[in-house]
C-alpha cells in the first residue's frame, strides 16, 4: 500500500465544500472518483481540513493510500485528465506510510480578499467580497493587533465544528492595501476553528464601518461570545493558500 500526497488548487464556486456528500458535488468526492477510476480501488482522500461551500484553495493538501504501479507523476497527470477545469492537482508525490494530511498539520495560511470601491467587478465577483462604502483601514489594522498570539477564539467560532478546545496560535495577521480598492487580509495560525477567518474578517469590516471600536475587539475575544463579534464574511473571498507540515 503506497501513500500519495497531493497539493490541490480549486475554485470553490461550484462545490458544496470539501467534504464528500451523497447528493452534492464536493472537492473530496470529485478527486476520490478520479482516483478510483484510475486505480479501480475504493480510496479515502484525507484533506488537511474542510473548506466550506464557495471557499477556494491554492494550496490544499491531501493524501490517500492505494496499491498501484503508477509513478506519482503519472498518477497526477491521470487525475488532471479526469478532473474538471475547477480542480487542478499541482503536485503528486509518494510520502512515508505514516504521513497524515490532517493530523500532521503544523500551520495554515489563509487570505481573504475584499474589493472596497463603489462599483463591483463583473469578472472577479466570485473571488472577493465587494464593499461599496468607505472603510477605515487604520482602525481595521489597529483591531488586528489583539488577534495575534495564542488566545481562545471561541468568539469567532461558527457552530457545528468538531474540536477539543478553542485555543489557537495566530502567528501572523495583516491587512494589505492594493490599488483599485483591493484589500487583502492574510492570517497564519497553527489551526482554525470553523468560520474563524470569515468571522474575524466580518468583525474587522464592522470596525472599518465604525460600528465596532478597534479597542473593543480584544474585549470581544476575551468575552468568548459569538454574538458580540461581526457577521460572517461571505465565502467567496476566502482562499486556503498554504498548509505547513
Amino acid at each position: 500500500m503506497r501513500n500519495f500526497k497531493l497539493i490541490i488548487e480549486y475554485d470553490g464556486t461550484g462545490f458544496h465544500g470539501w467534504q464528500r456528500q451523497k447528493e452534492e458535488r464536493t472537492v473530496q468526492g470529485e478527486i476520490e472518483a478520479a482516483v478510483e477510476t484510475i486505480t479501480r480501488q475504493k480510496i479515502t482522500l484525507i484533506g488537511s481540513g474542510r473548506t466550506d461551500a464557495g471557499v477556494h484553495a491554492l494550496g490544499q493538501t491531501a493524501n490517500f493510500k492505494c496499491e498501484t504501479g503508477l509513478s506519482p507523476e503519472k498518477m497526477g497527470k491521470a487525475m488532471n485528465s479526469l478532473l474538471r477545469e475547477d480542480i487542478v492537482i499541482h503536485d503528486c508525490r509518494e510520502v512515508p506510510p505514516e504521513f497524515h494530511a490532517r493530523y500532521d498539520v503544523a500551520g495554515k495560511i489563509y487570505e481573504y480578499h475584499i474589493l472596497n470601491r463603489p462599483l463591483p467587478s463583473a469578472i472577479q465577483r466570485r473571488f472577493h467580497w465587494h464593499i461599496a462604502g468607505p472603510l477605515d483601514i487604520s482602525a481595521m489594522r489597529e483591531a488586528i493587533v489583539p488577534i495575534r498570539g495564542r488566545h481562545d477564539f471561541k468568539a469567532f467560532e461558527g457552530t457545528g465544528s468538531p474540536r477539543s478546545h478553542t485555543v489557537r496560535h495566530v502567528m501572523a495577521a495583516d491587512l494589505l492595501q492594493g490599488e483599485g480598492g483591493k484589500l487583502l487580509f492574510r492570517i497564519e495560525a497553527d489551526g482554525f476553528l470553523r468560520f474563524m477567518v470569515r468571522n474575524i474578517v466580518g468583525t474587522l469590516v464592522e470596525v472599518g464601518r465604525k460600528k465596532i471600536l478597534p479597542e473593543a475587539v480584544e474585549k470581544i475575544r476575551e468575552g468568548k461570545d459569538r454574538s458580540r463579534a461581526g457577521a460572517t464574511a461571505p465565502p467567496q473571498g476566502l482562499f486556503l493558500m498554504v498548509v505547513r507540515y
